[in-house]
């Protein structure tokens, strides 16, 4: 190791670095990432070396950290291995051209040791990776790591991601844009007979909207309306809504909510304390638009809404009883449902750089990259992690939340990254 002249181009902080791991080397063995555009050292104060130097001698014991310390030779001979048990599914390259099968090139050497460790115990289950590894000794495994962090990362090319889906509530805010003349801009209704959406939860909404869609439920405009819109849609219209401030209808009711106070104590089992529901099963009727409620009570009434409770709860009631609980409900006021604004891929995104490194270029040895990564390979883990068929307590934790849609929009989110090497250098102690 060269101490750097005057000249050095890089500046006043690089030198001050270099000059703190020229002055630490000569007490304890350092390891410093070096990144493309960037030097990035594990750096003690003075007062932390004894500690510094105790951490890195038990570093140094962990048998995958033995693929920091491999030289040129081994290096060709893990390449002589590679291309006899590896080359035909992950490429003599390390780049792989079958679906479902990862990268390996530039990967982490650590992390790949560890990962032939688990396939030759059984851990990760039975596949074709547990009849490559089963007879190479940890000699090997280690050349094999080696050689394959030791390649240039794959290219990105465009073909190897699909473009992530839209945010759900910008995409259920603009799919709802179509009904805000009748419902309301923000889900609140000023038109008499037609319902508000706000303060519903949106699995009820959901229920609801399919109904139409189906013509479970009557009404023409509505069946029509819906019947181009996909699953997808109509799930990111009704988290649109819920997430809105919930208001009562801005419409006038023609019953007597005093009077309808008495006959509502029948209905608070399924549809809440004052129509604010805690089953998604069942909507919320606070603040609800009294003419759609009316409609609706006489409908289940009549037997044109199928629903035998329903039914059977609205035949006793004569036309002043319904019109007084739908004026009773309309009164109430709305909640919003307990539903949070799910995350952006962005957000999701930097949770998982906490550990796999920025834009998942990883510089722990031990923790995969995954930018530049098979975008279907990536799915695959996340939804192995998501079953249990692949464990990890803190993975689970992670992808335990991920929707189908957060899965496939991650995976496309680090397939696009640009995947950077990481060279790992010792310095030894003089």
């Amino acid at each position: 190791m060269t101490e750097p002249n005057e000249s050095t181009p890089a500046g006043g902080l690089i030198r001050h670095v270099w000059e703190f791991v020229w002055q630490a080397s000569k007490r304890l063995t350092l390891t410093i990432l070096v990144t493309a555009g960037a030097i990035a050292v594990l750096l003690f104060s003075s007062a932390h070396l004894q500690s510094a130097r105790a951490q890195i001698i038990v570093d140094t014991k962990s048998p995958e950290l033995r693929t920091l310390y491999v030289d040129s030779e081994e290096v060709a001979e893990g390449k002589r291995l590679a291309n006899s048990a590896c080359a035909g599914c992950h490429g003599t390259n390390g780049v792989s051209a079958s679906g479902g099968v990862p990268h390996l090139a530039a990967q982490r050497p650590a992390y790949l040791y560890l990962e032939m460790k688990a396939y030759q115990s059984g851990v990760r289950g039975v596949s074709a990776m547990n009849n490559a590894v089963k007879f190479l000794s940890d000699d090997a495994l280690f050349k094999v790591a080696a050689y394959f962090a030791s390649l240039d990362p794959p290219e990105a090319n465009g073909t190897n991601a699909r473009t992530a889906a839209p945010d759900p509530v910008e995409g259920g805010k603009a799919a709802a844009a179509a009904g805000a003349g009748c419902h309301g801009g923000a889900g609140v209704s000023t038109t008499a007979g037609t319902p508000s959406l706000v303060g519903i939860d949106p699995k009820s909404l959901v229920v609801a909207m399919k109904a139409y869609k189906t013509g479970q439920r009557k009404n023409e405009l509505m069946t029509s309306m819906l019947a181009s819109i996909n699953d997808a849609t109509i799930n990111n219209i009704a988290l649109y809504y819920a997430l809105q401030k919930p208001e009562r209808a801005q419409t006038p009711a023609a019953g007597d909510k005093a009077a309808g106070t008495t006959a509502a104590a029948a209905c608070t089992g399924c549809h809440g304390a004052n129509g604010v529901s805690a089953n998604p099963a069942f909507p919320s009727l606070a603040g609800q638009d009294a003419a759609y409620l009316a409609a609706a009570l006489l409908a289940y009434k009549q037997g044109t809404r199928n629903d035998e409770t329903m039914k059977g709860l609205a035949a006793p009631l004569d036309d002043a009883a319904i019109k007084n609980l739908a004026a009773y409900y309309a009164a109430q006021e709305p909640k919003q449902p307990n539903v949070r604004k799910p995350l952006s891929v962005d957000e999701w995104a930097q949770r998982c750089d906490r550990c796999h490194g920025v834009n998942g270029n990883s510089t722990d040895p031990r923790l995969p990259a995954l930018a530049g990564q098979r975008v279907d390979y990536l799915e695959k883990v996340l939804h192995d992690y998501r079953t249990g068929a692949r464990k990890s307590p803190q993975m689970a934790a992670m992808s335990d939340v991920l929707t189908e849609e957060d899965v496939g929009n991650l995976a496309a989110h680090y397939a696009r990254q640009k995947a950077r090497a990481v060279v790992y250098i010792t310095v030894s102690p003089r």
